[in-house]
């Protein structure tokens, strides 16, 4: 018989009195992304609070979300699905409904099946959804099964899509602009070339109106990590989301990839992270950079990149111990944690 581990506890932080500061016990935060950068943040944050809002992207196009997408007209639940795995709980039923929800149907060798590759979180998403009508409430009532440890939200209300201009070699060694369409195509674009250009379409697609009211009552807003272009930066191009970012009393907090040189991101810096940020929403300024030192190159320009942002940066050894470009939950946390607190002594180097 399995052995019920109990959920792991969260770190504590220090209560504020009423009136004498603007923290509670334990903090309201909202993080926004997709994909596995997300669920790295989701994971360390979930053992710091139960006050926790996970605001997705919407414009995945390939893979099982693709196809519901294309199929059904649903939003992408891939990326979904992935935020409520990242709050299952550390117990036997939370374990298993992770793993429940990420399993993937394999169909039979030289078998054409049309379940084949379907991750069943997706499916079981999309049923919600058809049988409530209501993305959100599907969602609500998917992590209840599961037991979250937060809630999930879109960042539209309607699919959207990514569309970026590539700058590229032709084979006559001359330099020509290439548009892509698609988060999948665009992830990996930028592995010959430079991503010149990305765009939302619609670009005025509407916000889901509970993630506005989230980020307005947060404490804290957690941007990344994540793939900059396609899971990062569409949060702060959705016209809504990006007035919410920029008007809310919460303190802004961006994380910073473990990998710069990505198919994404080929050839750039962290400090080019930050003024592509900086580009495409000029308005939106940020308390804190929290950033692993062994991914910035040149300290210096980052941290004048960081300035520009209104951010002060914090420096902690956040990767996992095998050295790989994957953010350790318990590293993490322990930086937000010194982040929230405002104490940075374990995070800075």
């Amino acid at each position: 018989m399995a052995l019920l581990t109990g959920s792991l506890p969260r770190i504590p932080l220090p209560q504020t009195a009423a009136g004498t500061g603007r923290f509670k016990e334990p903090p309201s935060v909202v993080a926004l992304g997709g994909g596995h950068g997300l669920s790295a943040s989701l994971a360390a944050l979930r053992l710091l609070t139960l006050d926790l809002t996970a605001v997705v992207t919407v414009a995945d196009d390939g893979g099982s979300s693709g196809r519901l997408r294309r199929e059904l007209g649903v939003l992408p639940p891939g990326d979904l699905r992935m935020a409520l795995a990242a709050l299952c709980d550390d117990t036997e039923w939370g374990r298993t409904w992770r793993d429940v929800m990420q399993h993937r149907f394999k169909s039979a060798e030289h078998t054409e099946a049309s379940l084949d590759n379907h991750a069943v979180g997706n499916l079981l998403i999309v049923t919600l959804w058809e049988l409530l009508g209501n993305p959100v409430a599907g969602l609500q009532w998917a992590g209840a099964l599961l037991g979250a440890r937060g809630q999930v939200l879109p960042m539209a209300t309607v699919p959207l899509t990514i569309e970026g201009d590539v700058l590229t070699e032709t084979a006559e060694g001359r330099l020509a602009t290439v548009t892509i369409t698609g988060q999948s195509k665009l992830a990996v674009a930028g592995k010959d070339c430079r991503v010149n250009d990305v765009r939302l379409i619609p670009a005025d697609a509407p916000a889901c109106g509970e993630a506005l009211e989230a980020i307005e009552l947060a404490d804290w807003v957690v941007l990344g990590p994540g793939s900059w272009y396609t899971s990062v930066l569409p949060h702060l191009m959705l016209p809504q989301l990006r007035d919410a970012l920029c008007r809310t009393t919460a303190r802004r907090v961006l994380t910073m990839n473990l990998a710069t040189d990505t198919k994404e991101t080929s050839g750039m810096t962290a400090a080019d992270h930050l003024a592509v940020l900086r580009r495409y929403a000029p308005e939106m300024r940020f308390d804190y950079v929290l950033a692993d030192p062994g991914a910035v190159e040149d300290r210096a320009r980052f941290e004048q990149e960081a300035g520009r942002l209104g951010a002060q940066v914090v420096f902690g050894r956040v990767g996992t111990l095998g050295g790989g470009p994957v953010h350790d939950p318990l590293r993490l946390a322990a930086a937000y944690h010194d982040i929230f607190v405002g104490s940075q002594g374990s995070a800075n180097e």
